[in-house]
């Protein structure tokens, strides 16, 4: 798992930040409904995102790195929950969810062409 390769991540980066970010989330909330996927699995993001919430952080002595390691916490937790679940399964999702990003690419395509002034007398 340590010597995992770009072209063998479940996830691919398809775009922006934010794009990436909400397609993560909409494959957790996919999975987590899916039946396929261990009951014990869900647990991880469930467990992660008890722990933002929990009053007492593990390193709560230096103001900065005390929101570091929430964040730090929650993308690992979500990073495992899907690297475990079944990788057929994962792909499933993956393909519903970015098969409508295929179409949106296409729209920036530039296209070379003059612009003729028509009169309305024709």
């Amino acid at each position: 798992m340590a010597n995992k390769k770009s072209d063998n991540l479940s996830v691919r980066p398809s775009g922006g930040m934010l794009r990436d970010l909400v397609l993560r989330v909409k494959l957790i909330v996919r999975l987590m409904g899916d039946r396929r996927v261990n009951p014990f699995l869900k647990l991880i993001p469930i467990a992660a995102l008890a722990y933002l919430v929990y009053p007492f952080d593990l390193i709560a002595l230096v103001p900065g790195v005390s929101a570091l390691d929430d964040v730090a916490i929650v993308s690992m937790g979500a990073y495992m929950f899907i690297e475990f679940c079944p990788p057929e399964v994962v792909e499933e999702h993956m393909k519903r969810l970015t098969s409508n990003m295929d179409s949106v690419e296409g729209l920036d395509d530039i296209v070379d062409a003059e612009a003729v002034e028509m009169d309305d007398e024709n």
